[in-house]
């Protein structure tokens, strides 16, 4: 990990882990910045209602992190019942083989099996371990070997501090995306209600549903404002600097089962902030700051909180009947498939309307956001037309600035 020497500190910088639910996602996470990319496997992974990946695509993922000086976790994270340990070792030998960095379970049967048939691989200690103090974590090393220490979401700053200063191997925390309204993912909700098992891969998400409200027969809810369990996002970017200067070694997005647009999105945003913080020896202006604030509201976020980070979840960490699917301000419009320098019209793939007149943003992988305003589009009959609609189509109109394919377009209004 990399260091860096100042007058007043030293400010390490930590790996930035973004989440991928499929092969294009990962690609995606690492062109935005990602340091490493977790995922899970077509087995042994809670999110079974992710896309996930075979073992060819964790191949191929490895090989484009390698290429691009990133890193694969693969979540190994199910608790496991004595039927599901069949075809797990040699799982774990293909993972090794593929070249993956690291699994992270919440068992301690499977990080004993990860030590002994593929020692290659690192271990690190899942979320649902609910690590919130340094003797927990100390046994899990002294006993189980782990390499990393991932934090539970329930801790707060000073107790981040305290275990990670105390800990002999990396920590690493949460900073971004959804968080559990139980203690770190174990709940059984699903199993009740849709009889799913949310600790093999089957949450339902049923904290998030919106339900009637009744109290001695006389319902309290109205149509209009339902009520919901589900927490709210953890959005902890005022944290970042506290948990550098604390020595956390990996700064964690949640989020396998988002879009391409929220991966881009949320991991640019963090990577120019972290990367701002480390140059600066952790200093940022007010102005700054709220920019990088902005950059990083632009994502798909339902409504945030910082999550424990300065006091424990109370009743402003629950959504309760502030219920929004979404606070998102900018649509994705869609992606650059080609771009001509001489012309300077750009190849676009839709993904939602895009219509003359739009003010739009791009979003560049190691660039700064550029605006532009589109004046004309045309459809692959080479007609001009006022609106393209239909999503997965190819227009083209001008950009007065250099893209290049796969980056993002995103409206910021219209006319």
């Amino acid at each position: 990990m990399n260091k860096k020497q100042s007058n007043s500190s030293i400010i390490k910088k930590p790996e930035l882990l973004a989440p991928a639910g499929d092969l294009a996602r990962a690609k995606v996470a690492i062109d935005y910045g990602a340091d490493a990319v977790y995922l899970g496997g077509m087995s042994f992974s809670l999110r079974s209602r992710a896309s996930n990946f075979t073992m060819d695509d964790i191949r191929s993922a490895c090989s484009y992190a390698s290429s691009h000086g990133s890193r694969i976790h693969v979540t190994v994270n199910i608790i496991p019942h004595n039927e599901d340990f069949e075809g797990l070792e040699q799982y774990l030998k293909d993972l090794e083989d593929a070249g993956v960095t690291a699994i992270i379970t919440a068992s301690v049967s499977i990080m004993a099996l990860a030590k002994k048939v593929a020692p290659k691989l690192e271990v690190h200690c899942s979320t649902q371990m609910s690590i919130t103090n340094s003797t927990a974590a100390q046994l899990l090393i002294d006993e189980n070997h782990v390499d990393r220490v991932v934090l539970s979401r329930e801790c707060n700053m000073e107790e981040v501090r305290e275990i990670t200063s105390k800990c002999p191997v990396e920590t690493e925390a949460f900073i971004h995306g959804g968080m559990c309204v139980n203690i770190s993912g174990r709940c059984t909700l699903s199993n009740r209600m849709t009889l799913r098992d949310a600790n093999r891969g089957g949450c339902a998400q049923s904290c998030r549903w919106q339900y009637r409200l009744m109290e001695d027969g006389s319902e309290l809810s109205t149509p209009e404002n339902m009520f919901t369990i589900g927490s709210k996002d953890m959005m902890a970017a005022h944290y970042i600097k506290d948990l550098m200067e604390a020595g956390v070694a990996s700064l964690k997005i949640e989020g396998r089962m988002k879009s391409e647009y929220y991966v881009a999105s949320i991991v640019s945003g963090y990577r120019h902030l972290i990367d701002e913080l480390y140059d600066n020896d952790g200093d940022i202006s007010d102005e700054r700051m709220a920019y990088h604030l902005s950059e990083i509201n632009k994502g798909e976020n339902r409504e945030v909180c910082s999550g424990c980070y300065a006091s424990r979840a109370g009743e402003e960490s629950i959504i309760f009947h502030e219920y929004s699917n979404s606070t998102v301000n900018h649509d994705f419009l869609g992606t650059v498939v080609s771009y001509n320098k001489d012309t300077q019209i750009a190849q676009v793939q839709v993904r939602n309307v895009i219509t003359t007149g739009d003010h739009v943003e791009a979003l560049m992988p190691g660039k700064m956001n550029e605006e532009f305003d589109i004046a004309q589009i045309t459809n692959e009959e080479q007609e001009i037309i006022e609106r393209a609609n239909h999503p997965m189509e190819l227009v083209t109109f001008k950009i007065p600035f250099e893209v290049n394919p796969k980056d993002i377009l995103r409206k910021i209004s219209s006319k």
